[in-house]
């Protein structure tokens, strides 16, 4: 069965037709820069693009940055503001004339994994982080989604924790891979003082560089792995939810 995801991010917008049987992409992806600012409307514009461009014409399933309630986006950390409060499962569906579903990114990327990646199988508490503009979570117990539990905005040493601790960080403040990793030991330290997870698994784009950080986080208890999807696990999970719509 093929169904189509889109995956909105701070910096990219990015989609393709998914192959729910195998868990894949049936096609390679296509992206379009995030517009700045990353206003409701200019970002729509994106997400019609990206469809626009494989021509589909069913179910669409998109991911967002920040916590998603019945279709309607509550918050907004690394995208404009005007997310806040705004009807996006409304809006796009009225935009491109399809049926939509709008779900957190993290939670849509979790689901995939627990499916099809790097979860597959796994019982206990698993906690999914993407690590890119910020840092996204998605906690499952014996398999049963918490949703939007936003793990990214705890606060770790007076600051949230994705300021410091997230690929973006690392990247703006040009840190080597060993000063980064002893960032995120702390922060997953905290994550793990709270929820005792069995499994962390690490996704975003950074998951394809997992060699140059994962065997530098040490003292956790935990089980850490990199997500299996990677930074396509978000479009999997979207297109997963459009399935069922």
């Amino acid at each position: 069965m093929n169904v189509f995801g889109v995956d909105i991010g701070g910096t990219g917008i990015k989609g393709a037709p998914v192959d729910l049987d195998k868990g894949d992409l049936s096609e390679e992806r296509f992206k379009v820069l995030t517009p700045q600012p990353s206003t409701p409307e200019s970002v729509i514009e994106g997400v019609q693009e990206v469809v626009t461009h494989f021509g589909h014409t069913g179910p669409l399933g998109v991911t967002f940055p920040g916590v998603v309630v019945d279709g309607v986006t509550r918050t907004a950390a690394n995208v404009d503001q005007g997310w806040v409060g705004f009807d996006a499962r409304t809006k796009i569906s009225e935009k491109l004339g399809l049926p939509v579903v709008v779900l957190n990114d993290a939670d849509a990327a979790g689901v995939a994994e627990i499916t099809f990646g790097a979860g597959r199988g796994r019982g206990g508490t698993i906690i999914l982080l993407t690590l890119g503009t910020g840092i996204g979570s998605a906690i499952f117990v014996d398999g049963r989604l918490v949703p939007n539990t936003e793990l990214g905005h705890l606060e770790l040493h007076g600051h949230d924790a994705e300021k410091k601790a997230s690929a973006k960080a690392r990247e703006d403040e040009d840190l080597s891979w060993h000063h980064w990793a002893h960032r995120l030991t702390k922060y997953l330290a905290h994550v793990e003082m709270l929820f005792s997870p069995d499994l962390f698994v690490l996704g975003g784009g950074v998951s394809r560089k997992a060699e140059k950080f994962v065997p530098l986080i040490e003292g956790i208890k935990a089980e850490i792995v990199p997500a299996e999807l990677q930074n396509n696990a978000g479009i999997v999970g979207a297109a997963m939810a459009a399935a069922k719509l």
